[in-house]
């Protein structure tokens, strides 16, 4: 039984395209399985969150997060979260899965150096560009373009992390012409837990990749908030555990920490709002899913460290700047010589004016995995490693 402020199935907004409704699944469990058959989805399997996907790479190993990793720890909380607040579990889960569809090669570095050679043409923004994919970019139906997901999965997706303002990016801004997302609101809870469910994933497997990858050591975590206390912990509770089990078991109450206090601090909004439906969420002044203060203050102590120690890294900068620089060679070439393109992208950027076939060739390259976007460097621009 969910709650009277959890999205209903019978109350769904449906979808752009009409379709009739299956009988053995909710909308939100057809929108979960689209994503999940999505060639977007796929790929993310080959796109990397810190470490680039790249043979002999210091930092590769088969135990780093890739997107798609991420992606299904995501799911995972968010499930959890909704369950236990009432919510609908399958729409959680369903923005949690297509949350990083739009996200490029090469982490927040790809996505920082497209959002730079598309500033001529109208910007970058990963939100946005998954909702190009889920409404545009994939083509395997025969009645549509995307996947006419519930206007409820494309809200979660437009708006899990709070209210977006005008300007809006030129993806969204299509998407919103073509069915009014409400933008200046605030999403669906379901869609609330998946923002903070991506913080709680990242802030764990982000601490886990550094520790393997020698970035960090448990020393160094020590002095800092909800870590600290968590290694003590351990100590305290099994002395002398070999390192490998005492990291995983600090971790894992650390990550029982933030799903623990993102409950307590939902059921007590929840309380004082009393909403009674959905749209006393969206109506709220402030979202109703979120951290404590005071463990707020904690990740962002956390954050702050991973920053200097992990994502700017010495080496880890010396990716960023290789990777950057195929990117800046990539994307002018296919904008200069649209025949340099594959199939379909190549037709459609060729016949286009400079403007849409920017955006062609965003959409072909930010679609790309990491070891695709290097093979197409290494073809196209160069047999020897960019300098930066």
């Amino acid at each position: 039984m969910t709650a009277p402020y959890a999205c209903q199935p019978a109350d769904s907004r449906g979808r752009l395209y009409d379709e009739d409704l299956s009988s053995f699944r909710s909308p939100w469990q057809r929108d979960r399985d689209r994503i999940i058959h999505s060639s977007a989805f796929r790929r993310l399997k080959h796109k990397t969150q810190v470490f680039v996907e790249q043979e002999g790479d210091a930092y590769r190993g088969d135990y780093f997060r890739t997107r798609l990793t991420h992606t299904i720890e995501v799911a995972q909380v968010a499930r959890t979260v909704a369950g236990a607040l009432g919510l609908n579990t399958d729409l959680a889960e369903a923005v949690a899965l297509a949350h990083d569809l739009g996200h490029p090669p090469f982490g927040h570095t790809g996505e920082d150096a497209l959002a730079a050679l598309m500033q001529p043409f109208g910007g970058f923004d990963h939100n946005a560009q998954a909702l190009r994919i889920v409404t545009r970019l994939e083509r395997h139906y025969a009645g549509f373009d995307g996947l006419n997901l519930t206007w409820e999965t494309l809200e979660g997706i437009a708006k899990h992390n709070g209210p977006v303002a005008p300007p809006y990016p030129y993806a969204l801004e299509q998407v919103n012409a073509a069915w009014d997302l409400e933008l200046s609101t605030h999403a669906s809870a379901e869609a609330q837990v998946a923002a903070v469910a991506d913080d709680i994933a990242y802030n764990h497997h982000d601490l886990h990749d550094g520790l393997r990858a020698g970035l960090f050591t448990e020393d160094d975590l020590a002095q800092l908030p909800i870590i600290g206390p968590a290694f003590a912990q351990v100590d305290h509770r099994h002395p002398g555990l070999d390192p490998d089990r005492r990291r995983h078991e600090a971790l894992r109450r650390v990550f029982g920490v933030m799903v623990e206090d993102v409950i307590a601090v939902a059921n007590d909004r929840l309380a004082r709002l009393n909403p009674a439906s959905v749209d006393d969420i969206r109506a709220a002044q402030g979202a109703v899913i979120s951290f404590s203060p005071p463990l707020h203050q904690g990740l962002r102590e956390i954050k702050t460290f991973l920053f200097k120690r992990m994502y700017r890294a010495p080496s880890v900068v010396v990716e960023r700047r290789l990777v950057t620089a195929m990117l800046n060679e990539l994307f002018p070439l296919f904008l200069a010589r649209p025949e340099a393109l594959p199939g379909h992208w190549q037709t459609d950027a060729a016949a286009a004016p400079m403007q849409e076939r920017a955006r062609i060739v965003l959409d072909y390259v930010a679609g790309m995995t990491d070891r695709y976007a290097m093979a197409e460097w290494e073809r196209l621009c160069n047999s020897a490693a960019p300098t930066g």
